[in-house]
């Protein structure tokens, strides 16, 4: 029904109203009036401007200090990590553990963001079975190793006397060449020892390796 439609409706009601003498009577048609009054209201309202969407705001990147001084012990399976930090709140602990890193985020402790992160662990360890535990004065990291053993370190290290590829592939190189200068170098003598030495150790195979020093 249309506004102008109401307001005719409204004042019929009304003439009627200022003619009944009914009490009953009186009370329907004002309680119709009411009705209609409250749909008139609303067809005549002015439809409210559509609002465009608010996105969120984003959340401001924070800022974190690195905890780099903690201690830590293991045993067959376990390893557990102590962070002494007080203030910190279970819930505002952010953990990512994965199979070769530990990530953990302390926010708003005393109004400041800590953060305790190992990007390249010693061996693997199981995600999942990980936990952090807070306490009053220390937070204690637990990481479940993925194969009982004992750990050197909690960080990776590269093996220092793992030979190099290119070694492996030709072990005998290195000692060539400094056969080759002390050939060169050395007196007649030297030479026939040398000489004789290279041909022993290669077993008669490389007869011709040393002819070009002749």
């Amino acid at each position: 029904m249309s506004a102008e439609e109401l307001r005719l409706e409204l004042d019929e009601l009304r003439q009627l109203e200022g003619l009944a003498k009914r009490p009953r009577v009186q009370s329907l048609l004002a309680n119709e009036i009411r009705i209609v009054e409250a749909k008139l209201a609303k067809a005549t309202a002015p439809a409210p401007e559509p609002q465009a969407a608010l996105s969120a705001p984003a959340r401001p990147g924070l800022n974190y200090v690195t905890l780099g001084s903690f201690s830590w012990d293991q045993d067959n399976e376990k390893i557990r990590i102590y962070v002494f930090l007080e203030g910190v709140e279970q819930e505002k602990v952010e953990t990512v553990f994965k199979p070769m890193s530990v990530d953990i985020k302390f926010h708003d402790v005393k109004g400041k963001n800590y953060r305790c992160a190992i990007p390249k662990l010693n061996k693997e360890i199981v995600p999942e079975k990980c936990k952090v535990v807070v306490k009053p004065t220390k937070v204690v990291v637990t990481l479940c190793k993925a194969s009982k053993g004992n750990w050197l370190d909690l960080y990776f290290k590269e093996d220092k006397f793992k030979p190099s590829m290119d070694k492996e592939k030709d072990p005998m190189s290195g000692i060539m060449d400094l056969m080759k200068n002390m050939y060169e170098e050395g007196d007649e003598d030297m030479k026939r020892t040398i000489a004789k030495a290279w041909t022993d150790a290669r077993s008669g195979k490389t007869t011709d390796s040393l002819s070009g020093l002749h």
